[in-house]
C-alpha cells in the first residue's frame, strides 16, 4: 500500500491504526482471493470441455497453463499502470499551482 495514503494513519489512535490496518489486510486477502477465483472460473471454462478423466489430458493442461500465465501477466502489467497512475496524481497533489 502506498506510503502516502497511510500516511494520516499515523495521526490516528493506536486503537484506529490496529483497525484500519486490519480492515486493510482484510481487503487484500478478499482481492487476492477474488483474483485466484476469477483465474480458475475463466481458465477453466475457456479450457474444458468434458469430464472424461479425472485429471486433465495434455491440450487441456497446455491450455490452463498458457491461460494462467496470461492471466497473471495481464494482472501484473494492470497493477504497474495502477501504480504509475496514482504515482503520477499523488506527485501532481504535491506540486504547488502557479496561479
Amino acid at each position: 500500500m502506498d506510503k502516502n495514503m497511510l500516511g494520516d494513519l499515523d495521526n490516528l489512535p493506536e486503537e484506529d491504526k490496529l483497525r484500519m490496518n486490519t480492515m486493510i489486510e482484510q481487503l487484500q486477502i478478499r482481492d487476492s482471493l477474488r483474483m485466484y477465483n476469477n483465474l480458475v472460473e475463466r481458465c477453466f471454462t475457456d479450457c474444458i470441455d468434458n469430464f472424461r478423466r479425472k485429471n486433465l489430458d495434455k491440450q487441456e493442461e497446455t491450455c490452463v497453463r498458457r491461460c494462467a500465465e496470461k492471466w497473471l501477466k495481464h494482472s501484473m502489467r494492470v497493477g504497474l499502470r495502477f501504480a504509475e497512475l496514482n504515482q503520477g496524481a499523488a506527485t501532481q497533489d504535491e506540486v504547488p499551482s502557479s496561479k
